[in-house]
């Protein structure tokens, strides 16, 4: 489906077509992942989802990615619930807005009432893109699972330590 497509387009009962954007690093995929996704599709007719480059990481989270972004990106373009993945390399959701032009924005509620998740709100109000929170999954998140590697890393190298004097 091209842009132009969507932004003519109609939905089902010909209302107007609901092209969602669900944003991540999509690194480490979790069932957080999973369910933003899926809980994303049910809320729209054509669902993009945004994989962060691996710039993006590393310029705006400070985070060196796991699984490199070409990766990312197929992984995610596996998923059953995603119609196309867009890589993000601008760190302003509007310029992204402006580039792939959904109507719906897709976000975990960790963000809601936070000073970023109302500034948001607002920037996208002023161009009728919705922003939709689902329930952020506290179980996993890529933080623990890099929590968890790094613990892993340590004490195989501690453990590879001790069995080299042995």
């Amino acid at each position: 489906m091209t842009r132009d497509e969507q932004r003519a387009g109609t939905g089902p009962a010909g209302r107007p077509l609901r092209v969602g954007y669900a944003a991540g690093a999509f690194d480490l995929f979790h069932i957080g992942h999973l369910n933003l996704l899926r809980h994303a599709k049910g809320e729209c007719d054509h669902l993009i989802a945004g994989v962060v480059s691996d710039e993006m990481l590393r310029q705006v989270k400070g985070i060196e990615p796991v699984v490199p972004h070409a990766e990312r990106m197929e992984i995610v373009r596996s998923i059953a619930y995603v119609d196309e993945v867009w890589p993000e390399t601008l760190p302003d959701k509007l310029d992204t807005w402006r580039e792939v032009g959904f109507t719906h924005f897709f976000k975990g509620d960790d963000w809601r009432g936070t000073e970023k998740g109302l500034r948001l709100e607002a920037e996208f109000a002023a161009v009728g893109v919705e922003v939709v929170y689902f329930p952020y999954t506290a179980s996993t998140s890529s933080t623990v699972l890099r929590r968890a590697l790094a613990a892993l890393n340590a004490g195989g190298r501690v453990e590879a330590e001790r069995h080299s004097q042995a």
